[in-house]
């Protein structure tokens, strides 16, 4: 009960505790450790208990936001970027005598290509595992991937002017994703930003 009395120096004589102190004198007080101050505050005060359970979700709604906002941004330079690889797939892949329809089976191909590439599977067979899951494989993937396919789009395009076969361009890529996955993984910037 909080209408208990029992001074912090009785409290460190007979439980021995540790994370407490009481100094008298000047310049003396009582200090605590952050964890067993808030818990006294809350203990005693269950306006403060309020505003600290508050105060963690605004921070903890902050750091999500944060951290979202980074992987939106990468999310929307991966968008930008596949303009790059669209417009060589157009110049390069897409014959001028094929439907509207037809153009769109290369597009989604190549994109497929990529998924691969990256993710070891096709649009459709990550829709037919996960099929309560909206938006697609993109929208769940992690920063790191999002970083290499930003990254692999562009060699995409690249290797498709340079007249490369899929298979080849498959081959290529999924180095380049393995390679640049590992290497973001380990590196301690990108854990920092987790």
């Amino acid at each position: 009960m909080n209408n208990y009395k029992l001074s912090v120096k009785e409290w460190v004589e007979k439980t021995n505790a540790i994370g407490l102190k009481a100094t008298a004198g000047r310049y003396g007080g009582t200090y605590a450790h952050p964890d067993i101050a808030f818990e006294f505050g809350m203990w005693i005060s269950p306006q403060f208990k309020i505003y600290l359970i508050k105060e963690f979700q605004r921070l903890k709604n902050d750091e999500s936001n944060r951290l979202q906002l980074e992987w939106n941004l990468q999310r929307t330079i991966s968008k930008i970027n596949y303009q790059i690889h669209t417009d060589a797939i157009k110049e390069n892949l897409v014959p001028q005598a094929i439907t509207k329809q037809q153009a769109g089976y290369v597009y989604a191909n190549e994109a497929d290509l990529l998924n691969v590439a990256l993710f070891g599977i096709t649009a459709k067979e990550w829709r037919d595992v996960n099929p309560g899951k909206t938006g697609n494989i993109r929208d769940y993937a992690t920063l790191e991937q999002l970083v290499v396919l930003s990254n692999i789009e562009s060699i995409n395009a690249l290797l498709i002017k340079h007249g490369l076969s899929q298979q080849e361009r498959l081959t290529q890529l999924n180095q380049v994703a393995i390679t640049q996955m590992r290497s973001l993984v380990e590196n301690k910037a990108m854990k920092k930003l987790k």
